[in-house]
């Protein structure tokens, strides 16, 4: 049998450690620091630890710093290695990549009270009631999807820079008069809060280790979102290219997202599917596939403004644009579905268990749905909506046209239709 080639790891010390420092820290992490070879870290946690207590060479994360992660902890391997972290080390910290490599039963983790815990510890907030932002690598806009009246939300600020951006999205959302708490260098001496509403923020940047603490109110006349499926059809820009409020929430019920999983969005229009598939939990994610630029640049817009900027855009026509596409969970085919080869593609790249959903309204789709339902089962639904409208000083029905509405899921023993 040849020899595993892979370098063999000590256990990794990943030790938390706050804004305080060394003086902070428990025994058992200084005890951790300084027996170690090798000392991992950024170098603002490096400052923190004191050369003469704890001798073992120093190394700056380069940056990107996941990339770097496999290459740095095969080149120390063998030696007693300890990573910093800010805080809470599994806590939207560097201990979930150092995980994800080495395994859990590798790592000696030792956490610190996060950036969280001090917040809510200053403001009286039970942790339980709040909902974390990280904004550090990521858009901010994907504040916008844990703004509700009422909630309190805390964002893992990016910079000295982030309060005055985290200020400006608030009252673009219809927040304006949310009140704001800054929280700098928590834990240390040099801690500092100040506070003020999104309208009337006008406070400098200051230091660049900061927490900003939301308590959401919105602005009268801002428009409601739901936490549920179906926002009201204002929400989104479009062009006429939008599934309708009722429509949209039958749809996304069919499609039945659940934490962690991924949709294709075929023929995305103005991105509503896609936009409320990821909002229904932080960790879904979708890809939505439209050929129109022009489209796709609007769906871009919306999920900005609607707190999912991670949604992916292909701009391309399907089904030669979902070449490459990492496997769905879910499919929903929105348009485009006359286009030869496309239902027969999104049925292959299911696995069992693999939900699909389309929608139409016109009769020539409808005969290709009525075709699958014949040969896959499922559920063939018509949805028809009708709205109150004025009739001369009256009131009376305006039916919207129907859609014709295909769910299945994918058996294992599901054969391309």
């Amino acid at each position: 049998m040849s020899p595993d080639p892979r370098p063999i790891h000590r256990a990794v010390s990943v030790v938390g450690i706050g804004a305080d420092g060394w003086a902070g820290l428990p025994d058992s992490s200084r005890a951790a620091l300084r027996a170690a070879d090798v000392i991992i870290g950024g170098e603002r946690q490096l400052d923190l630890v004191p050369s003469a207590d704890c001798p073992g060479e120093r190394v700056t994360w380069p940056a990107p710093l996941r990339p770097a992660v496999p290459g740095l902890l095969a080149t120390h391997a063998g030696r007693r290695v300890a990573v910093l972290a800010s805080g809470d080390p599994l806590f939207y910290g560097i201990g979930r990549a150092l995980a994800e490599e080495l395994g859990g039963d590798a790592l000696r983790v030792l956490p610190h009270p996060s950036s969280v815990s001090y917040a809510c510890a200053r403001l009286g907030w039970p942790l339980e009631d709040a909902e974390t932002v990280p904004l550090v690598g990521r858009p901010l806009g994907s504040l916008a999807a844990a703004l509700h009246d009422g909630r309190r939300v805390l964002a893992l600020s990016a910079g000295a820079g982030t309060p005055g951006a985290v200020a400006a999205l608030l009252r673009e959302r219809g927040y304006g008069p949310s009140r704001m708490h800054v929280l700098e260098q928590l834990g240390s001496v040099r801690e500092r809060h100040v506070t003020g509403t999104a309208d009337t923020w006008a406070h400098a940047p200051g230091d660049p280790l900061n927490i900003v603490a939301v308590e959401c109110a919105r602005a009268p006349g801002a428009l409601r979102l739901s936490a549920v499926p179906g926002l009201a059809d204002e929400a989104y820009e479009n062009d006429g290219q939008l599934t309708k409020r009722h429509v949209r929430a039958a749809t996304l019920a069919a499609l039945a997202p659940a934490p962690g999983e991924l949709l294709w969005d075929i023929g995305g229009g103005s991105g509503s599917i896609a936009i409320e598939w990821m909002r229904t939990h932080r960790s879904c994610r979708a890809v939505t596939v439209e050929r129109d630029p022009v489209r796709a640049e609007r769906i871009a817009r919306n999920a900005e403004a609607l707190g999912v900027p991670g949604l992916r855009i292909v701009t391309a026509a399907a089904p030669s644009g979902l070449d490459g596409l990492p496997v769905p969970d879910a499919v929903f085919i929105g348009g485009g579905l006359t286009a030869p080869g496309l239902l027969d593609a999104c049925w292959s790249a299911l696995p069992a268990g693999g939900r699909l959903v389309a929608n139409t309204v016109t009769l020539e789709s409808e005969a290709l749905l009525a075709d699958g339902y014949r040969r896959h089962g499922g559920e063939l639904v018509r949805l028809a909506v009708a709205h109150a409208v004025p009739v001369g000083g009256f009131t009376g029905w305006r039916q919207a046209m129907p859609v014709t509405q295909w769910s299945v899921t994918k058996s294992p023993a599901g054969a391309a239709p």
